[in-house]
């Protein structure tokens, strides 16, 4: 199988690669523009790999993808390139409007030219694998939860464009027949996420003793998914969904923005007692604008259509997750000190 993985250097995207290279005869292409918040670092276990190789490229480059499209020749895209940070998009918005939308339709057209081409079982199994989020579908109350068929209720500029992008999939697919298949995960967690998130940026400052700050009252709501679990399930889709369907991908963990500084204050506890105790360090902070209130994933139809299920719980997870940065300094200390030192963002500073 050949396989183009857009966004391919960043958290989810790296994640993905690692799950399919165990696959035999299986060749990978990334096509990433390498943006602040992709690190190559992410794929240097899979640089050495036979077919594995790296096409930095802009996927709003209508050229650069057609031609990594040809010498790629895909049995399957993974599209997982975006902008994806909410306070980022609060702060500029244009950047997510041309990645997650414009990047999506040239994704799209260029899809939909190899797959016009190709015949027989060929044709048959190339699928489009559009990783999407749960933040489209806006913010629930403290019951219920997302599933495929719930109404789009997007809140942040980030969420808007990725609603933008999966219309677009899903019209490319009643328009032209495009086989896509299209997944809408909860918040992901793991080794080698940029420092920006909740995680490894409240991880990252709690190490350094600085404070770690939670929205509000600390109490928003997230179900959590660790990253290769996420990545399982994509591979299943390639794989074995039919063309057209939609997928709601979590983990049924879920937990406030409290609990998650409050595990990680208890692992680095156990590290570094004489350090404790860390959650000392937590600070509320003014809320950010249009804050989701809570995200949860009803994931029945993966489970039963496809065979899947997280395999790692979120404790076990937590602390993989923290043991990992620790040991690997010498792939995020370069990030905060030259792309992003956890300084805040997000609060419309543009206007």
């Amino acid at each position: 199988m050949n396989y183009l993985v857009t966004g391919g250097a960043g958290f989810i995207g790296s994640a993905l690669c690692q799950e399919l290279v165990v696959h035999p005869d299986t060749r990978i292409t990334v096509l990433d523009k390498l943006t602040y918040a992709a690190n190559p670092a992410s794929l240097n276990a899979l640089k050495m790999q036979p077919g594995f190789r790296l096409i930095e490229a802009d996927i709003s480059d209508r050229q650069a993808v057609e031609k990594a499209m040809r010498e790629t020749a895909p049995d399957a895209i993974f599209h997982l390139a975006a902008e994806t940070h909410v306070d980022r998009s609060i702060d500029s918005a244009a950047p997510f409007i041309q990645t997650n939308v414009v990047g999506t339709m040239v994704m799209l057209e260029a899809a939909r030219a190899w797959w016009g081409a190709l015949e027989g079982e060929a044709k048959e199994r190339f699928r489009f694998v559009h990783v999407s989020t749960d933040e489209v579908f806006g913010s629930l109350g403290p019951a219920g939860k997302f599933c495929e068929t719930t109404a789009y209720d997007p809140s942040s500029p980030y969420s808007a464009s990725k609603a933008g992008a999966d219309h677009l999939v899903r019209a490319w697919h009643r328009t032209y027949g495009l086989p896509v298949v299209i997944s809408n995960c909860s918040n992901n967690y793991g080794p080698r996420q940029f420092p920006e998130k909740l995680i490894p940026l409240s991880l990252l400052n709690a190490l350094h003793g600085k404070p770690i700050s939670l929205y509000g009252d600390g109490k928003n709501v997230r179900d959590w998914l660790y990253v290769h679990d996420h990545a399982r399930a994509l591979v299943r889709m390639a794989l074995a969904a039919p063309a057209g369907e939609t997928y709601t991908v979590g983990g049924s963990e879920e937990r406030t923005n409290l609990d998650i500084a409050g595990a990680i204050c208890r692992l680095l506890d156990e590290r570094f007692p004489k350090a404790a105790p860390h959650a000392r360090l937590v600070r509320f902070v003014k809320d950010r604008p249009g804050h989701d209130f809570r995200y949860a994933i009803d994931s029945t139809k993966i489970r039963r259509d496809l065979g899947w299920s997280p395999s790692v719980n979120f404790d076990t997870g937590m602390a993989e997750t923290v043991d990992w940065y620790l040991a690997h300094e010498g792939w995020w200390r370069p990030l905060r000190e030259k792309v992003y030192a956890g300084e805040r963002i997000g609060e419309g500073a543009s206007q």
